[in-house]
């Protein structure tokens, strides 16, 4: 079993905002595989279902995104997975927006929930897809640009990287990480025409 956790902050507020692009990707997977993510516990809300022949848990935790491990420690504990089983979608101010990293272990790289996972873990041995977001523009503080939604000439991009981020984690399942990171691991660029 994988849980697929996406990162976001809870609530209308921040819906369509770029540090929520985890639970659009999750959103994404919900819809394509037919798996209702309605299930309430554990300050999360989940739901299980497959991706080809592999049983996952969809999973979108209700803390805001400094407490992400909260959730993610008791979701993985009830389904008996460990941090091997585990496979997080997040937001990357690094890299550009549509650019997809995979990443297997190491530290937090500045985001705070990812941060909150490894220390409720006590281990970084898990699966990360890094959704890039962009720099904010120079005047702005970054905390505030994470909370920003996209603006209306980033919405194509932010669709296409929505759904190559949904189409990586299912390639990284069935085929494997390493076809998934060759395959992926590139710019997306926005189709013309």
């Amino acid at each position: 079993m994988k849980i697929i956790v996406g990162l976001g902050n809870p609530g209308t507020l921040y819906e369509r905002s770029r540090h929520n692009i985890g639970f659009l990707v999750v959103d994404r997977l919900s819809a394509t595989h037919h798996i209702l993510i309605s299930t309430k516990r554990f300050k999360a809300l989940f739901g299980k279902g497959r991706i080809d022949t592999q049983e996952i848990v969809l999973t979108k935790p209700m803390t805001f995104m400094n407490l992400s491990g909260e959730a993610v420690t008791k979701v993985l504990s009830f389904f008996h997975c460990g941090p091997e089983d585990l496979i997080v979608i997040h937001d990357d101010l690094d890299l550009p927006l549509g650019r997809l990293r995979f990443k297997l272990r190491g530290g937090d790289g500045g985001h705070l929930g990812v941060r909150s996972i490894i220390e409720s873990l006590g281990d970084p041995a898990f699966l990360r897809l890094k959704v890039g977001i962009g720099r904010p523009p120079r005047e702005m503080d970054p905390a505030e640009y994470v909370l920003s939604p996209f603006d209306r000439i980033e919405h194509p991009l932010l669709l296409r990287a929505i759904d190559q981020a949904a189409e990586a984690i299912e390639v990284a399942i069935i085929d494997g990480i390493p076809t998934a990171m060759n395959r992926f691991q590139k710019k997306i660029k926005i189709e013309e025409g």
